[in-house]
This record gives C-alpha cells, sequence and structure tokens, in this order.
C-alpha cells in the first residue's frame, strides 16, 4: 500500500518543527533523524519503504533547518535540547515509545537519546557517524581523523562559514555533497531542493550552529543499553571506518553492517539495501511480528 506524505508543524521543546509524516496512523512509531547539511528529504527513499511495511514514520526538519523554527543563540543548539525536540515529537505523537533512525548529526541526536533516554527510544539505527565516546578518542590519538574533521573547526568562526557556504549559489554545500559522495548520487535535480533549504532566512547560521555549541556546549553521551544497529560506508572522507568499530564498546547490544563501497551518504547511494536492513532490525516493532 502506497501513503502519502503529509507536511506538519508540530510545537516540541518551545520550538515549532516542520515533520514529514508518513504511513498508517496506528503504526509503531519511527523518527528519522537527518544530518548537515540535508533535511528531511534525505529520508525520501526510506520514508515509503518503513511506511509500506506499516510503520508510522516521521521525519522532521531539526530545528535551524528548512523551514523548521531556527533560534539565533547557539545555546539553543546543545545536543540536550535536540534530543529534547525529538522526545516532544514522541509526545505529539502520543508515543511513549518511538524507533530512531540517525544519520550523520541526526545520528549524535540518536546516540544521545538511546543513552539518556533508554525509556523512550526502543530500538536505534546510526549511520555513518559514531559514538561521541569513539570520536573522543579517536581525535586525540589518531591525527588523519583530526585533519579530516578540520571544518568543525573553521565553522566556529564568526560570519565567515556562512558567507563562504552562500557565495556563487551555495557551490560550497552542493560542492560538498556532490565531492563527497557517488557520482550520481545528487543529481542537479535532487540538489534544487537542497539549495532552496539552506536559502531559508537563518538556516545556514542554524545549520552551522549545531558545531559551535558541540564544541562551547559539550554534552556527555553514555553507554547505550538498548538494541543498537550501525550501518557504515567505508568510503566516508568525514570519518575513518574504525570509528564504527570502536563505537560498539559503548553498547550492550549492538550490530555493525559496513557497506564496503558507500560513502558518508550510504542511505542515498544503496537504498534498496539501507531499507532491507531497516525492515529487519525494526521488524520487531510491528505487532504482528514475531518475538525475539
Amino acid at each position: 500500500m502506497t501513503f502519502p506524505l503529509e507536511d506538519h508543524y508540530v510545537r516540541t521543546n518551545g520550538r515549532t518543527l516542520h515533520v514529514v509524516q508518513c504511513g498508517p496512523a496506528a503504526g509503531p512509531l519511527v523518527v528519522l533523524l537527518h544530518g548537515f547539511p540535508e533535511f528531511w528529504y534525505s529520508w525520501r527513499h526510506q520514508l515509503p519503504a518503513l511506511a509500506a511495511a506499516g510503520f508510522r514514520v516521521w521525519a522532521p526538519d531539526q530545528r535551524g533547518y528548512n523551514l523548521s523554527d531556527k533560534p539565533t543563540e547557539v545555546a539553543a543548539y546543545r545536543l540536550s535540547e535536540l534530543g529534547k525536540d525529538v522526545l516532544g515529537l514522541l509526545d505529539a505523537a502520543g508515543h511513549a515509545q518511538a524507533a530512531i533512525v540517525g544519520h550523520d548529526w541526526g545520528g549524535i541526536v540518536a546516540w544521545w537519546l538511546a543513552a539518556e533516554h533508554s525509556n523512550r527510544i526502543s530500538r536505534a539505527v546510526i549511520l555513518n557517524v559514531p559514538h561521541p565516546k569513539a570520536l573522543g578518542q579517536v581525535l586525540g590519538q589518531a591525527p588523519r581523523q583530526l585533519l579530516k574533521s578540520w571544518y568543525v573547526f573553521f565553522f566556529q568562526l564568526p560570519g565567515l562559514p556562512e558567507w563562504l557556504f552562500r557565495r556563487r549559489r551555495f557551490r560550497f554545500g552542493r560542492g560538498s555533497l556532490r565531492g563527497t559522495s557517488r557520482p550520481g548520487t545528487f543529481p542537479t535535480e535532487e540538489l534544487s531542493h537542497y539549495v532552496a533549504a539552506w536559502a531559508q532566512p537563518g538556516a545556514l547560521t542554524g545549520m552551522i550552529n549545531w558545531y559551535r555549541a558541540a564544541l562551547r556546549q559539550p554534552t556527555r553521551t553514555g553507554r547505550v543499553s538498548i538494541p543498537v544497529q550501525v550501518l557504515w560506508g567505508r568510503q566516508d572522507v568525514f570519518l575513518e571506518p574504525e570509528l564504527a568499530q570502536l563505537s560498539l564498546r559503548h553498547c550492550d547490544q549492538a550490530t555493525l553492517t559496513y557497506f564496503e563501497q558507500a560513502t558518508h551518504w550510504l542511505h542515498q547511494e544503496e537504498p534498496a539495501e539501507i531499507n532491507r536492513l531497516l525492515l529487519e532490525f525494526l521488524g520487531p516493532e510491528l505487532p504482528d511480528s514475531p518475538s525475539v
């Protein structure tokens, strides 16, 4: 069965988020959290697949992005605040628990929720972002990863990152997607949607403030006890592949699947296989699924 994509505006944690919803109203809730520099649209391949399987799927524009609220102060982008946004979405949906899927920065939020609010998160799927403790360990020991993370420090500068990102019709943003993905992953038609999202008033500062808050307002992420599935493209130019394996050390029950030819953007490069693994991992959430 095919379900339409529904645009909603949901009040949560004192902010209003734009949320694309799909699937049967009574289905188990799955929340999809995008990363930088994306928005809900990055989950366009996963939304219909999960909905057809019986899930109710919510894919928000996280705060600072696209059509959601964009507070100006850096402190508004602390990890704890970003996580509270998601908990408020669960409340708005009327669900005590939900499964969560996060990519990049959305994965950082998912790690925090899984560790600090395991009573609200039943299962977590993390795509190409390590547990924060694993990243901290590697940054202190591996110069190669430190070099790959150069942009995190560049984003701490006031104003200059926004100017660079915006100039020549967002050439920096378009290049960051095309230059770090497999050829054909981000065709011109797809990139036009991203450009429209980046052009929203206040969006660039909101997006980059996630990085500023991470260094200025650090938030602890503890050990994860709930089931976790880590999916990782080995050709990621931003993150070393061993970070995925190191992340498992901070979990009680986790599995890891590497995609040998995928990059940081694996859910857009390998949608069929990602969807298969998601449905396999999240299947027990469905009422008629066998217990495991």
